[in-house]
């Protein structure tokens, strides 16, 4: 049995990487019992409600990780810098997506001008040829949500939107946590963070510099 105050081996570093990843990568298909009167917010009140559990998970393995004498080896070095930065780019993402969700409630609750509402032969006017099943169906939802089929369809496309942003964030940082998973397993110990350049850091360390330098 490994001491817990022992380095952690290659093995583990790899584990945990992969079980961060994966923890991540379930978020964007979390389920959230939605109410019809707000049924607009399917798409992202799974991933906002589970969310928080997420970010407590990581900041839980993250303290378990550095509370070991993880620095003394390179592999232990590149594994905390790695789970830091997802951590961060998962909380950035979140609060993302918690400003998004603020912004749809906001927008269906304080909007005194209601979109007209769709025509009958379809949604062209809005950019969405909807069926005839389809239309009766957005009616339906809409009523129930007290909007107009127009104001229900702009809502529900401001949620897919943000949906897609978030399942975007965290496929791109479960990429990066296996990347740096594959890396730790592959490389010996010693050999990771010895080189110079950018080259020697973390997928998502990397990822995460490119963006800031692309902000600029």
């Amino acid at each position: 049995m490994t001491s817990e105050h022992a380095p952690a081996s290659s093995a583990e570093l790899t584990t945990l990487l992969t079980e961060t990843a994966q923890s991540i990568s379930a978020l964007p298909d979390a389920e959230y019992p939605t109410p019809a009167s707000r049924s607009y917010l399917h798409p992202v009140l799974g991933a906002l409600s589970a969310g928080p559990g997420v970010i407590t998970e990581l900041n839980e393995r993250f303290e378990t990780l550095v509370s070991r004498p993880v620095p003394a080896t390179p592999a232990g070095l590149f594994t905390v810098a790695s789970i830091a930065a997802a951590l961060g780019w998962l909380t950035e993402s979140l609060a993302e997506l918690t400003t998004a969700v603020d912004q749809i409630c906001t927008k269906a609750g304080v909007s005194d001008a209601q979109p007209a509402d769709l025509p009958a032969q379809g949604a062209e006017a809005l950019g969405f040829p909807f069926s005839a099943a389809e239309l009766a169906a957005i009616r339906s939802a809409a009523q129930a949500a007290g909007l107009s089929a127009g104001q229900y369809v702009e809502l529900l496309s401001l949620a897919l939107l943000a949906d897609s942003r978030i399942a975007d964030a965290c496929a791109e940082i479960c990429d990066g946590l296996l990347d740096d998973a594959r890396y730790v397993r592959g490389e010996a110990s010693d050999h990771l963070w010895t080189t110079a350049g950018s080259d020697s850091l973390p997928a998502l360390v990397r990822t995460l510099l490119a963006r800031m330098e692309a902000g600029e």
